[in-house]
Formats: C-alpha cells, sequence, structure tokens
C-alpha cells in the first residue's frame, strides 16, 4: 500500500485529459470514480482497516469521522473536475457498498506524469488486486495525452506494496530519503517508474 488520500495536488487546467471513470479488473471487481455518495462506505472501510492502514499511511494516525471523511470525499471530487487527483473505490462490480481499497491517480510530481496510490482491504490482500488496480491504472494514465510517465512510491519496507511495481515491470528509479512520518517508515523512499515507449 502507499499513499492515497486527497491533499494538495499540482495546479492543472480543467481542460486536462480525464482517464475513465470505470476501469474493469479480472475476477468480477472493478475500479469506480469515488463520488460524494461513496462517504459512508469509504469511511466504514478506513475505519475497519485502521490499524491495517496507519504502519504506512500518515493520514491514518487515527480513524477519521464520518464527517471528515465526507468532505475528503467531496475535495477528491472537487479535484477530478480540476484534473488534477481521480480517486477511485475499489469494489465487486455492481455492488457500490462493497468498498474494498482505494487508489488514485495524482499530479504531484510534476508535469507530464502521474503517481498512483493504492491500498487493498486487509481481507483481500493477497488477491492480486493491488496489481490488478495499478495495471489497469498505469495504462489509463500512459493513454492520456499528456502523460509520459507514471510512478510509484512506497517506503523501502514495505514490501508488499514494493512488489507491484516489480511484477508491472516498472524500474527502480532512486530511493530518495524523506521523513519518518508513519510507524514502520524507514525514511527511504523507492520510486518506481514506467514510461511511454520512446521516451
Amino acid at each position: 500500500m502507499n499513499d492515497t488520500q486527497d491533499g494538495a495536488a499540482t495546479a492543472a487546467p480543467s481542460t486536462a485529459p480525464r482517464p475513465p471513470e470505470l476501469l474493469d479488473l479480472p475476477g468480477g471487481f472493478v475500479l469506480r470514480r469515488r463520488t460524494t455518495a461513496d462517504a459512508d462506505p469509504v469511511n466504514q472501510a478506513i475505519v475497519r482497516n485502521i490499524d491495517h492502514l496507519r504502519p504506512w499511511m500518515a493520514w491514518a494516525a487515527s480513524s477519521p469521522t464520518p464527517a471528515h471523511t465526507a468532505e475528503m470525499t467531496r475535495v477528491g471530487w472537487q479535484l477530478w473536475e480540476a484534473g488534477t487527483d481521480f480517486m477511485y473505490v475499489l469494489e465487486r462490480a455492481g455492488r457500490p457498498d462493497s468498498v474494498l481499497g482505494m487508489f488514485g491517480l495524482h499530479r504531484r510530481i510534476g508535469p507530464g506524469a502521474l503517481e498512483i496510490g493504492y491500498w487493498v482491504d486487509r481481507e483481500h490482500t493477497g488477491r492480486s488486486l493491488a496489481t490488478n488496480g495499478a495495471a489497469a491504472l498505469t495504462r489509463a494514465a500512459l493513454a492520456l495525452s499528456d502523460i509520459e510517465r507514471v510512478e510509484i512510491h512506497c517506503d523501502q519496507a514495505n514490501a508488499a506494496s514494493a512488489a507491484v511495481p516489480r511484477k508491472l515491470g516498472y524500474r527502480l528509479d532512486r530511493i530518495d530519503r524523506q521523513p519518518i512520518d508513519t510507524p514502520a517508515a524507514t525514511g527511504k523512499k523507492l520510486i518506481w517508474i514506467t514510461e511511454q515507449a520512446g521516451c
């Protein structure tokens, strides 16, 4: 898992290309654009997984209130409309109440690039959902006319998260130092990159 929660993003014009709002995944799962109607099931999923998320996610230091999640969901909707961040829920196809994780594409790493963030419900890990979701987002991101590079960032100690870009053929570009802001972090951030052919 790596960081996928709403926050500051690099400004982009409202006409910036956007990925599809629905992405089919193998096994009857989908990534669907997160809407304001998802606030309650998203809050329940986060609260249910807070101990699973806290070691790696700074925003998971404490369980969010329903009001906080509703506000973050509203902000996420606005960021999609602005073309800066694209937040998805992972769910079973046709089951909008079955939030099993969250994924995002974030324009926070500079022009021509998107960063993928993700986390999956602890009861559904080990089923390739993170890998399949990140693969779908990688394809969607690289299909955008203004994107040449996609990155996945995770702490060096987060072996499960690092396995995802490795399986997808990303290359480890570098290891950056960063402040330690979560209980399990080492302060060494792995920067995984994949690029458009010819870049």
